[in-house]
């Protein structure tokens, strides 16, 4: 996977977010976008994910070498982010079903292994509404960690998380992110201090 943005920008009413982004983000490479709160960092990740479209210059999509049209770049991304509602009348178990009917699983991976990666076979049959924000929190990032796709981004990924949680993300980070294009939306430098590069919003005001 690769994307390519070409003098991008966001803008809501009249006010610009971000302009003149030229950035290419490449496969099996992993990127930081910093920026303090409420500076566009989460804005840019939606433009890149597609969920948003931009309101100036071009942004492109390859998969391999042929482009890729925006409506399919769900397909190929993985996504956790704290404006990501889960199903909370489902349980555990439904959740998981419910999100690996729309992507595959890694290999070597099932039902089971991201129950007992998330340490919460008491809890499988549990409504997720009783789920503690940390949970929850787990539950996104393991559904998106565990997705057999090529591109993988985070919001905010320790959001909730004690300081254990946060041991438990840096090693999903290497058991999983390997070989993908994985993009961290962050303002802690523990969430993406694993980042080859980085790409400050502030930058582009």
């Amino acid at each position: 996977m690769k994307i390519t943005l070409e003098n991008i920008g966001r803008r809501f009413n009249r006010d610009w977010i971000f302009k003149g982004v030229d950035q290419t983000f490449t496969a099996g490479e992993s990127y930081a976008i910093l920026g303090p709160n409420g500076s566009g960092k989460s804005t840019l990740l939606q433009v890149l994910n597609g969920s948003l479209a931009p309101s100036s210059g071009k942004l492109n999509y390859f998969y391999g070498d042929k482009p890729l049209e925006v409506e399919k770049v769900f397909n190929h991304l993985s996504l956790a982010a704290p404006y990501l509602e889960l199903i909370e009348d489902f349980t555990l178990t439904e959740v998981i079903d419910f999100h690996f009917q729309f992507k595959a699983y890694k290999t070597g991976i099932d039902k089971n292994a991201v129950i007992d990666l998330l340490n919460m076979a008491a809890s499988k049959n549990k409504p997720v509404r009783y789920f503690s924000s940390g949970m929850k929190q787990r539950l996104k990032l393991a559904l998106a960690f565990c997705s057999d796709t090529p591109m993988l981004m985070l919001d905010e990924p320790t959001s909730n998380l004690d300081t254990q949680g946060v041991d438990w993300y840096l090693g999903l980070v290497q058991q999983f992110a390997a070989g993908r294009l994985t993009i961290i939306c962050s303002n802690q430098q523990h969430e993406y201090d694993f980042c080859k590069h980085t790409l400050n919003i502030v930058d582009y005001k």
